[in-house]
């Protein structure tokens, strides 16, 4: 059955070209009835005969040789462009936007870029690095993004790409040197202390579990 307007011009380009509905439905293989029945269809919209009939035979009218001029070669790009589109399933190329937060490319997306470059080479990868806590990838358009778990909307489809990650608090030596040591996360309202902010998502709030079987002081690191 030919439904769609593409489908439609595709028939007629082929009628013409057989000048017979029964070699063309061979062609598309439909039969030659629903051939006849939407070629009709699309006359009567356009308001213009565009095949002439006999009992022996069928040619393209004036108008029909019109359309024909402009149809053959704009049905070739599309047949070109889908073409050329469905051989990406077999060998990936183009381009692929990411957008992804500064602590994600440089832990998850940096140590895998040589061997993305090496396995795909005809893929380009354009990335963009947000602090913005949720980011709106459909109306960015962005193929892809990586982002800490509890950002990512719950309509997304989502997969991990790295393990669980978790923060710690830490103090340099001289600091600790000046100032006594928390004994738990309140104690830490009490000090100078450093955070970051998600974009327009407000400062981080910083998370803690309580878990007295492995309870260790906060680190004097660097």
């Amino acid at each position: 059955m030919v439904r769609d307007e593409l489908s439609v011009l595709s028939a007629f380009l082929a009628v013409a070209e057989e000048r017979s509905f029964t070699r063309a439905g061979k062609r598309l293989g439909v039969t030659s009835s629903a051939l006849s029945h939407a070629i009709r269809g699309l006359e009567e919209r356009i308001g213009v005969r565009l095949l002439a009939r006999t009992t022996r035979s069928v040619a393209p009218t004036e108008a029909g040789d019109q359309l024909l001029a402009r149809l053959r070669p704009a049905l070739g790009d599309i047949r070109g462009a889908l073409d050329q589109v469905s051989g990406l399933r077999d060998q990936p190329a183009g381009r692929v936007r990411l957008c992804v937060s500064p602590l994600a490319a440089t832990m998850v997306l940096a140590p895998k870029l040589g061997r993305f470059a090496r396995d795909y080479p005809d893929v380009v990868l354009d990335v963009t690095t947000t602090n913005e806590g949720r980011f709106d990838l459909v109306a960015g358009h962005f193929d892809a993004g990586i982002h800490f778990g509890e950002f990512i909307e719950r309509d997304m489809i989502a997969v991990p790409v790295s393990p669980d990650q978790r923060a710690a608090i830490a103090g340099s030596p001289s600091y600790f040197a000046a100032h006594a040591r928390p004994k738990s996360p309140r104690d830490l309202t009490g000090h100078t202390c450093l955070n970051f902010r998600h974009g327009s998502a407000g400062l981080y709030r910083w998370e803690f579990e309580k878990d007295v079987s492995r309870s260790p002081s906060p680190s004097t690191d660097r």
